[in-house]
């Protein structure tokens, strides 16, 4: 208790403290046109989350600095913002705008944030499951036979480095929607990878259980599904988190393609425009949406390898 509420704790409540009367009562130089509410509603929820994770620390008897370091640095990140931009004035106005505005957005549109939220997630779930199996199962069969593997494994050392991005064109031409296209741009992006990754796991496989496998007969099938996959499964389930991380790279730019909807379509759309206001809020949604994901995939992880 004590060293998880020290002077780290108070130091970063005294910066809270800071920023609050920076926001409410230091005059502004720049003319801002919303309220600073949507603001402070935002700084509530870093607020809420951070002792959230502090009692979670406490609960499981662990200490770690790392959670109050990080929000003395938005705080501190956020004081800086909010004074050379709405306070001072002194940043450029165009491309850095008030953080009231860019919270504001969040409050203004969120019915829109909202429904290109549940876009880009659907596709992004489509595309990272189907990069995902198929890696798995292609790479496990490639790599347990070697005619296969002798064939695909230097075919899919030439094409894994090719960024998925540089096929756009011809999968706009030939996929019937741009949403189709942007799916499979995501599901190369994690294939090609997983596919490898499962080719050398595979082929790296003990050969004294194998032997004693075919001893007893066992077949292929058999052996894929109840020898090998169990085998693989810790190896893709820790590849989890980075795999996600690709998927939401070829997301980004596969909404930018001709989507009519998604966060990638909300930042573009902004951009053309000029409305960084709204570029700086989509980055942040960005931000949120991909370390909610993470932390879902780095759950399953936990759950499903209780036995590390």
């Amino acid at each position: 208790m004590r060293r998880l509420f020290g002077k780290e704790f108070a130091f970063a409540h005294v910066l809270l403290a800071a920023l609050v009367l920076v926001v409410t009562c230091m005059p502004n130089q720049r003319m801002v046109t919303v309220s600073y509410y949507p603001l402070l509603a935002g700084l509530a929820v870093i607020e809420v989350l951070y002792l959230l994770r502090l009692a979670a620390l406490r609960r499981r008897g662990a200490f770690s600095t790392g959670p109050t370091d990080i929000v003395v640095l938005v705080w501190a990140l956020f004081i800086v913002w909010d004074v050379c931009a709405t306070k001072l004035d002194i940043a450029p106005t165009v491309i850095v705008p008030a953080p009231e505005a860019v919270f504001n957005v969040f409050f203004a549109q969120a019915d829109v944030i909202g429904a290109d939220i549940v876009s880009s997630v659907t596709l992004l779930v489509m595309g990272y499951a189907g990069g995902l199996a198929l890696g798995v199962v292609l790479g496990i069969v490639c790599g347990w036979i070697p005619r296969l593997r002798a064939m695909f494994f230097p075919i899919a050392n030439v094409l894994a480095p090719i960024p998925p991005t540089v096929f756009a064109p011809y999968l706009i031409v030939l996929l019937p929607t741009f949403r189709t296209a942007s799916c499979f741009i995501i599901l190369l992006g994690v294939f090609w990878p997983q596919f490898l990754n499962m080719v050398v796991r595979t082929s790296s496989l003990d050969a004294q259980l194998l032997d004693n496998a075919r001893t007893l007969g066992v077949r292929n099938f058999t052996m894929i599904t109840r020898i090998i996959l169990p085998y693989v499964l810790p190896e893709v389930l820790k590849g989890l988190r980075v795999s996600l991380t690709t998927a939401f790279l070829m997301l980004t730019f596969a909404e930018m393609l001709g989507a009519s909807s998604g966060i990638g379509y909300f930042i573009s759309n902004a951009n053309n425009y000029a409305n960084y206001t709204n570029v700086v809020a989509g980055i942040i949604v960005c931000g949120v949406v991909v370390t909610v994901l993470s932390f879902a995939t780095a759950w399953v992880q936990r759950r499903f390898t209780t036995w590390r």
